[in-house]
């Protein structure tokens, strides 16, 4: 469990801890400025940050060996996880997503992505030599259908996406067949076209009328002026940072724009770091993104085996997924979908994933190389 005589602490990554406290520390300022007096959510994430910081050091000593080996246990717990969502979670903003630990409320989709990284990179290490294997691609596919649904069932649309994105980029990396992955996408390519067509059509089943609706608005803006309003607020809030942002000028113009954006604190945060800080402040956020993504693919690169660079492929995916989303449906560019910004948004069930993740990263760092057989 604590192979502490075959770590390496010298190669321990503090660049890494540094960008997440910065953006844990940007992120407890954004949410300070939307926060209302009721609230608490400032401090909330500070002892989230804190709380955060000490998994990132426990997990970090604890060899991800050892926690793949339960890599079947874990599944199980991820998929009683979501059973206890769909049958005794609550439900909050139409949406029944949580549970309830104690007085600690829970959002199991946010640690099932970990659990399903964890489970991939292992079940692939097992069957390394039988990866263009049918029956095993096919296999995997059900196993990680099995939670999406769930996470679907929510409804909880944009959490499924980037699962399936996790899974894509996991297979390939295993080392799927170029044989199989170019059917696979002249046959995709075209259906996903498809797909995209029949979710606009009124006869369609696949996606409830509220998420269609989000896919239409974006690409007829004047049609769904209710539907635009919180993207199209954020977008306004975003442009009135201009170069510098707001925050150095707060005495020329108090008012905020943001705060006309629902929900600004979590999946809208980028647009108040937008104003508050301009376009320079928003690049420098995206900086500290592309560095801490870059850390993840590096460790993959560099990692001591098969199963370590295949977690480190799948963390990466999942952070930089989830930042090109969220900045991207604040800026208008994507259909409007939850999805919190990693460190930045306000909620402690997406702070610990994300903190867990980077401790994985941190251990698999600290571990000598090994020859990959």
């Amino acid at each position: 469990m604590f192979n502490f005589k075959q770590y390496d602490f010298k190669r321990y990554n503090i660049p890494l801890i540094i960008v997440v406290l910065l953006l844990g520390m940007i992120g407890a300022f954004l949410i300070k400025q939307v926060q209302t007096e009721e609230e608490n959510l400032f401090v909330k994430h500070l002892i989230g940050l804190a709380g955060g910081i000490l998994i990132v050091v426990i997990v970090s000593l604890v060899d991800y060996h050892f926690i793949s080996s339960f890599y079947i246990i874990l599944y199980i717990i991820n998929i009683a996880l979501l059973l206890m969502v769909k049958f005794m979670g609550y439900n909050l903003n139409d949406s029944q997503r949580w549970i309830r630990l104690g007085p600690i409320p829970l959002q199991p989709s946010e640690l099932s992505k970990i659990i399903m990284i964890i489970f991939l990179a292992k079940l692939y290490s097992i069957f390394r030599a039988k990866i263009n294997n049918i029956f095993l691609i096919g296999a995997s596919l059900i196993l990680v259908a099995i939670p999406v649904y769930f996470i679907l069932d929510q409804p909880n649309l944009s959490t499924s996406i980037v699962v399936l994105f996790i899974f894509g980029m996991m297979i390939f990396t295993a080392g799927l067949s170029w044989k199989i992955v170019m059917p696979i996408l002249l046959i995709g390519l075209p259906a996903i076209g498809g797909l995209f067509w029949y979710i606009q059509q009124d006869y369609q089943v696949l996606l409830k009328p509220y998420q269609q609706e989000r896919v239409l608005s974006i690409l007829n803006p004047e049609l769904y002026p209710e539907i635009m309003f919180q993207q199209d607020n954020s977008v306004q809030a975003i442009g009135s940072g201009q170069l510098y942002g707001k925050l150095l000028n707060d005495g020329a113009e108090n008012f905020r724009n943001y705060d006309m954006v629902p929900i600004s604190e979590s999946d809208f945060i980028f647009s108040v770091a937008g104003e508050e800080f301009g376009f320079i402040g928003s690049c420098i956020i995206i900086i500290l993104f592309s560095i801490l993504i870059y850390i993840c693919l590096v460790t993959a690169k560099r990692a001591p085996d098969y199963l370590g660079m295949l977690i480190a492929v799948g963390i990466a995916s999942m952070f930089a997924f989830q930042v090109f989303v969220n900045i991207g449906v604040a800026t208008s560019i994507l259909p409007n979908t939850g999805i919190p910004l990693p460190f930045l948004s306000s909620g402690l069930s997406s702070m610990m994933s994300s903190m867990i993740a980077i401790g994985i990263i941190i251990n698999i760092r600290l571990q000598p190389k090994k020859i990959r057989g």
